[in-house]
């Protein structure tokens, strides 16, 4: 038998069970160019010969090896050849049949069918993949390896164990109420913000926080966001996605600066005050006040992103800019530092007068986030878990911290870190002698060290802009070459062996 032959027609109705008899699947035979796709469904278990079938069909009708208007067998035939009952392989044809890979007629054979077509395989990238670095000391992530697996597998037992049936229908929009209110006083205890329960609104992380407060202004008319200069370029690609163009806004040592704020033209702005991303520096409370007085000015709207705001080492974690003008701001955070990114799991706590636009749009964007997720987070933090995560968390990455500067002391030397007394990076002006920027940068990947130069979080500004103040491009044109180090993601020993890794490099010819 080949596949396409000429058959006998019979392609319809079921006969008897005959698996396992006659002879080998295939014996005395001539074989078509797809039939070896088809022999080992014989040997797969007999509750699973019809999936089988079916599932190797498909695949040589995609692949091209069974070819559109090629006939095949009747079903007598095939269900002999490969030991399976005739009724098996009718079912299998008239699935395919009814996908479109097949194609019949009564009494005058099964084909297959022109409407498929193989998916396209990319081609590999040119040349040599990028090699995985020894060392990666690109910042904005936490370690993994201390994600509490035994503290939330409990957890999960016990959100799985309590929570009602009604609850697993789709969810209030805004999110479990129980993980609300559980947000809202942690938010209160911890960070100083002035969160009710009823506009907190549970998201898959900031990103999703970010786009929900981006549809929502551009609804509203507004098309520019200012954006911190030096600052996240993430930022940028989610308001781009919403349509809405970002002004870089440039910095001093207190923060945001309100006269180019205010000559951006800007009526919203995205600002990390805590510890600002990715200098290290916390918004003075005169420049809080400035900013708040110019919301207040222009009816605009402040977007706090609390970063990693509850690392801080040297004293209490600086409040919330929030909680002085819950009107004029919205707040934004997650887990992904104190527990895991991949969780997607945090939390927006909107404005009175956007609260209910955010929410439609929260419900039209996703019908609400996971419930057991919610229920899993809400026990975590109601038994004192996330608090204990987030002390466990605090000294480890104080260790680590402590850790590279010690290794930039002992390897490089005469390296200026700012940015220390919080989060979980720093920036270090390295010694002229290690620069220029893009030769060291290129002998350190060659190391197998990745790092990033604080000049990537300075986006392209416009012509037309006024001249930034001094320090404000964070102090670069002095010959020092200025790398943004995360560190928490690392061991102390990886972090040793990584800075020895980077003075070599810069030492080398």
């Amino acid at each position: 038998m080949t596949v396409t032959g000429t058959t006998s027609g019979e392609d319809g109705g079921r006969g008897g069970d005959d698996a396992g008899q006659g002879a080998e699947p295939g014996a005395g035979r001539g074989g078509g160019a797809a039939w070896g796709l088809l022999l080992p469904v014989s040997s797969a278990p007999p509750r699973q010969r019809g999936r089988a079938l079916q599932a190797r069909l498909r695949e040589a009708v995609r692949s091209g090896r069974l070819a559109p208007g090629a006939r095949l067998p009747s079903s007598r035939e095939l269900a002999a050849d490969l030991g399976v009952s005739r009724g098996l392989v009718t079912e299998a044809y008239e699935q395919l049949t009814a996908e479109g890979y097949l194609t019949s007629s009564r009494g005058s054979g099964t084909w297959v069918g022109s409407a498929v077509r193989d998916a396209p395989v990319g081609a590999p990238p040119a040349g040599e993949r990028p090699a995985v670095p020894a060392v990666d000391f690109r910042p904005g992530s936490p370690d993994p390896a201390l994600f509490p697996r035994t503290a939330w597998a409990a957890a999960h037992r016990r959100a799985l164990a309590g929570l009602p049936h009604h609850a697993l229908g789709y969810p209030d929009p805004r999110g479990l109420p129980e993980l609300r209110s559980a947000v809202a006083a942690l938010l209160t205890r911890r960070r100083g913000v002035a969160a009710d329960p009823g506009r907190v609104v549970i998201c898959s992380g900031v990103a999703q926080a970010m786009t929900l407060l981006a549809l929502t202004l551009n609804e509203r008319g507004r098309r520019t966001v200012a954006v911190e200069a030096p600052g996240s370029f993430e930022h940028a690609a989610l308001f781009a996605a919403a349509g809405l163009r970002t002004a870089p806004v440039g910095m001093d040592a207190e923060g945001l600066l309100p006269g180019e704020l205010a000559a951006s033209g800007a009526r919203a702005a995205v600002l990390t005050p805590s510890h600002q991303f990715p200098s290290g520096i916390a918004y003075s409370a005169a420049r809080r006040s400035a900013l708040l007085a110019w919301a207040r000015d222009v009816d605009g709207l402040l977007v706090e992103d609390d970063y990693d705001g509850d690392f801080r080492y040297d004293r209490a974690p600086v409040g919330a800019l929030q909680g002085l003008d819950p009107r004029r701001v919205a707040y934004t955070g997650s887990v992904s530092k104190s527990l895991a990114p991949g969780l997607r799991l945090g939390w927006l706590v909107a404005p009175d007068a956007l609260a209910g636009e955010i929410v439609e749009r929260k419900r039209t964007m996703d019908l609400g986030h996971p419930v057991l997720d919610q229920a899993l987070l809400a026990d975590f933090i109601a038994r004192g878990e996330y608090d204990r995560q987030l002390r466990r968390c605090g000294r480890a990455y104080r260790q680590r911290r402590d850790a590279l500067l010690r290794a930039l002391a002992e390897h490089i030397g005469d390296t200026e870190v700012t940015g220390i007394a919080a989060g979980l990076h720093v920036i270090a002006a390295l010694p002229r002698r290690c620069g220029p920027q893009e030769r060291l940068l290129t002998r350190a990947a060659r190391a197998g060290v990745a790092v990033r130069p604080l000049s990537d979080y300075l986006p392209p500004r416009p012509s037309s802009s006024p001249p930034s103040p001094p320090g404000s491009d964070g102090g670069e044109g002095d010959g020092r070459v200025r790398l943004v180090l995360g560190y928490a993601h690392l061991t102390p020993n990886r972090i040793a062996h990584g800075v020895r890794l980077l003075a070599e490099a810069a030492r080398s010819p």
